[in-house]
């Protein structure tokens, strides 16, 4: 037993001996402080400063509330955070619409494109929309480039061509095939260069048909025993004008459009797919009549405020951090002095409030996200998908930080303590599980992959497996491998009972016993209110109330506990 376990003033922290040991170890304590010319006021001094300390940790882990009670300090912090859940929902709202309307400008143009140049198109999916003859495959083409020269007589929208530097930008045509190939499947024998060649012509937009077809003006030569694809690309302009009525200024969108005739498997079917590419800008010349700009600069001006908001959030958080590792380091030397013992590490973490880092992150995404907003609604930027992800995110996780207020109730702090406690072994768990889940996979992709389109790729496998387990569209996957070879209908029934059993029955119920076994011992915990750290046995000794006036004098310094020894001589 060293010199300092003796200036415990805690008899729980008591290193050896039992209650009857009591009396003996006390009569030691005073000889040995005698002998260091320790006197009874230098004890009560000591007893004092360790129980302050105790009373410094217990005042760290307290909620806003508490804090507001034992020192009458505003929850600044709360207060903000409630503004904040307030502020950034209403400004993803007010960014939701508006990428709502880009989003449907979008698709409502490319469905527009897919009837205006695709011959004989109805509304089914691409991945059947296909070519069996090669009468059909000119007449696509030449189709498509009749439907380009007559854009401004076909098309009911606000489409024009593209116009570059006095020169409107043409549209091409290109086909893709092999350097050379010689096939002959009736002798079984083929000749084949492996290289592949493009070739394009361009057609300009102003050419005149003179009520001729486009075959009179363009000649097309295509060799289908070498072909292996024939892309049109073409551009076109418009204006997205149904954001004035929202009092936003309307963008400018340039549609690169690019249809593509894919023969690459030279099976006999030529599959017909469709891309577009957009690009929006501001507009360079622009008028809006009875519009003042007001609603923009109020626009801007709240998004400022969020990032007002936001950044002083983060240093609040930042400092909240910052104290708890410094205090840590304070109780990790303080327990190494006085007990001769290490600080372990789960107590450690208890000083880093996971809490203030889900903001920190939270801030520093909302502040990035409203930055590219206030860059999109002055039209410097037009990236919508960055900035959506950056504020749905930051939304997303300021929300889920309500839950932090509400774990101050005791009724409802029990999921985040579940949540908490059962996280590593669920972490543990779905390690275990995703092994003999990606085993499935390999084998259903392989060898169920081209009898099933669900199973025709890996990511398909993936997606399937995870609706079957979850209980969604298992007739379906069993009927469509219903009439298969025999051997083949066999192993599927074999691969998917085994595979429904095993993670519905088994390991989907252990998942669900390990958190409700967590549950139970967090409720059982939670009834006997006993301490289950070295941290918390320390600090439950301070029974001092938050309204008891103990903690209205100042914290003490930082570098008070650094060598304790010093501090209490």
């Amino acid at each position: 037993m060293t010199h300092e376990d003796y200036f415990s003033g805690s008899s729980s922290l008591v290193p050896s001996g039992t209650m009857e040991d009591s009396e003996p170890l006390l009569a030691v304590r005073s000889k040995v402080m005698l002998l260091n010319g320790v006197g009874p006021h230098t004890t009560s001094l000591e007893s004092e400063m360790v129980d302050n300390f105790r009373r410094r940790l217990k005042y760290f882990f307290m909620n806003p509330c508490e804090k507001y009670r034992a020192r009458g300090r505003k929850p600044w912090k709360l207060m903000l955070q409630i503004l904040k859940i307030a502020i950034i929902t209403a400004q993803l709202v007010s960014f939701g619409l508006s990428n709502e309307m880009m989003v449907t400008f979008k698709d409502e143009n490319l469905m527009a494109f897919k009837h205006l140049f695709l011959k004989g198109y109805t509304n089914q999916k691409l991945g059947h929309y296909a070519l069996y003859t090669k009468t059909d495959l000119y007449d696509h083409i030449y189709y498509i480039i009749d439907r380009y020269m007559n854009l401004h007589k076909l098309t009911v929208g606000n489409h024009a061509y593209e116009r570059m530097n006095g020169q409107y930008t043409p549209l091409t045509v290109c086909q893709e095939f092999y350097r050379n190939c010689s096939i002959y499947p009736g002798n079984d024998s083929f000749d084949i260069d492996p290289h592949v060649d493009q070739d394009c012509i361009s057609v300009q937009p102003m050419q005149t048909l003179d009520n001729s077809s486009s075959s009179t003006l363009v000649n097309i030569s295509l060799e289908f025993n070498r072909l292996l694809s024939v892309t049109t690309y073409l551009t076109l302009k418009t204006i997205n004008l149904q954001t004035v009525r929202h009092h936003e200024l309307p963008d400018c969108y340039d549609f690169h459009i690019t249809i593509m005739f894919d023969n690459r498997a030279q099976s006999g079917m030529i599959k017909i797919e469709v891309e577009n590419d957009v690009r929006i800008y501001e507009c360079s010349d622009w008028n809006v009549e009875g519009t003042s700009g007001k609603t923009d600069y109020l626009l801007l001006t709240f998004d400022s405020l969020v990032i007002v908001a936001c950044f002083t959030s983060l240093i609040l958080c930042t400092r909240s951090v910052v104290s708890g590792i410094q205090l840590q380091s304070e109780f990790t030397i303080f327990f190494h002095e006085y007990y001769n013992n290490i600080v372990s590490w789960s107590d450690r973490m208890e000083f880093v409030n996971g809490w203030y880092i889900l903001i920190i992150v939270s801030d520093m995404l909302t502040i990035t996200g409203s930055a590219l907003k206030i860059g999109i609604q002055t039209k410097y930027l037009t990236n919508y998908d960055v900035c959506s992800i950056l504020l749905g995110t930051a939304t997303m996780l300021v929300w889920i930080g309500v839950v932090r207020y509400l774990g101050f109730f005791k009724k409802y702090n029990i999921l985040i303590l579940t949540l908490r406690a059962s996280f590593p072994n669920v972490i543990r768990f779905c390690c275990c599980a995703a092994m003999i889940y990606l085993g499935y996979c390999f084998c259903g992709w392989i060898v169920l992959g081209p009898y099933h389109d669900k199973f025709r790729s890996l990511d398909k496998v993936t997606e399937s497996l995870f609706s079957l387990l979850n209980g969604d569209d298992m007739f379906a996957t069993f009927l469509n491998l219903r009439y298969k070879s025999y051997m083949v209908w066999f192993f599927s029934r074999l691969y998917l009972y085994s595979f429904i059993s095993l993670f519905i029955y088994m390991v989907l119920s252990l998942f669900i016993a390990v958190i409700t076994d967590t549950y139970e011992t967090i409720k059982r915990s939670q009834q006997d209110k006993a301490p289950v750290s070295q941290l918390q046995s320390f600090i439950a000794e301070c029974t001092d109330q938050p309204e008891s006036g103990r903690y209205q004098s100042e914290e003490e310094p930082a570098s008070c506990c650094s060598s304790p020894c010093s501090c209490f001589r």
